[in-house]
């Protein structure tokens, strides 16, 4: 397994499909952003792992201009990020795509510029999924996530009443330190950017992609009612990316925006139901038009967008709006057949 930290070509990482199949022609932004934490050897004591970025201009700085004027402005909201102090948040939560940030992070700079627009939070709830076998629902309760513009620390007060009002939930650290798992750091710089001066704290949530109807159900429930009981202004953000599919020729490419846009729909009506089981209300006929091994739903964060949506729901949200939908081919385009789908999107009150 490559360290995580270390600045490697995606061809060399051999521990998991997920990477090998993005062939980047750059050195992985999924691997340079590898903060992660470690234990020390007495098992109790978590220490930061400082990335090999450190101590110089930054590649978040490299890319992005030394403002981050190219995600914000270049296929993006247009403008940087300014916080309007409103006194009353509307804005309560969002979806944020999570690929390396030359093809998602104009899509994620969206979602967080109209995050961040009212008032800059006191707390972000980051709903992960887990791109490898996992069956829990993970938290980390205590801590910082380092980043090249800054460390954000966890929230340990929240996340401790989060651990003792949720069964479901676990603290489960290890979770976070033993795989190559990108979806939740690559949403800490904009978390970061956007704050400001501000200290902003998060919270990062690993769901498992086997979690039933029901433990979503919970878990939001418990989520939400954690929230009302704070004091803090604390909002939600779930981590996917939309489908993901070998693209052969005009059909397919019309099928998955077709699938997408469907359950995007879904996404802004609080259809909770048919986004965690896109099978159940799509023409499986759709499915088939893809590649033997590829005919089913490919969003890799359904049951983070349920678990999103059910919060909001409970926290008296009715409305939405679709920030940005595009495609990797439309930021890079290229005869690799693999495409993916990117949306943001925000859930209001």
């Amino acid at each position: 397994m490559t360290h995580p930290g270390m600045v490697v070509n995606v061809d060399s990482i051999t521990d998991g499909a997920y990477y090998t199949y993005l062939k980047l022609k750059e050195p992985s932004s999924l691997s340079e952003f590898g903060w992660q934490w470690y234990r020390e050897s007495n098992g109790e004591k978590i220490v930061d792992y400082q990335p090999p970025t450190k101590g110089h201009k930054t590649f978040w700085l490299q890319r992005y201009g030394d403002n981050g004027k190219r995600v914000f402005n270049e296929f993006g909201p247009g403008n940087l990020p300014v916080c309007q102090n409103q006194k009353q948040r509307i804005i309560i939560g969002g979806v944020s795509p999570h690929a390396s940030f030359g093809y998602s992070g104009c899509g994620a700079a969206h979602t967080y510029f109209n995050l961040f627009k009212e008032k800059i939070p006191d707390t972000i709830i980051i709903l992960g999924n887990h791109h490898h076998p996992y069956s829990k629902v993970g938290i980390m309760k205590e801590g910082a996530w380092e980043t090249p513009l800054g460390n954000l620390t966890i929230d340990s007060e929240l996340a401790k009443a989060l651990i003792d009002k949720c069964s479901i939930i676990r603290d489960d650290v290890d979770s976070f330190i033993q795989f190559k798992e990108h979806n939740i750091e690559v949403q800490l710089p904009f978390i970061k950017y956007c704050a400001a001066d501000k200290d902003t704290k998060i919270i990062p949530i690993k769901i498992s992609r086997h979690i039933k109807l029901n433990q979503i159900g919970e878990l939001s429930e418990d989520i939400a009612k954690t929230i009302i009981s704070s004091e803090k202004d604390i909002i939600i953000v779930a981590s996917s990316d939309m489908s993901h599919y070998n693209i052969y020729n005009e059909e397919q490419l019309k099928t998955l925006k077709m699938i997408d846009q469907s359950v995007i729909d879904q996404i802004l009506k609080y259809n909770f139901e048919n986004v965690l089981n896109p099978e159940k209300f799509i023409d499986v006929r759709l499915f088939n038009k893809f590649r033997l091994g590829e005919r089913m739903p490919s969003i890799c964060g359904r049951q983070t967008i349920t678990t999103l949506l059910l919060i909001c729901k409970k926290l008296n949200a009715t409305k939405s709006e679709l920030l940005k939908y595009y495609i990797s081919k439309d930021i890079i385009p290229s005869e690799d057949p693999w495409t993916v789908g990117y949306f943001s999107g925000i859930l209001m009150k």
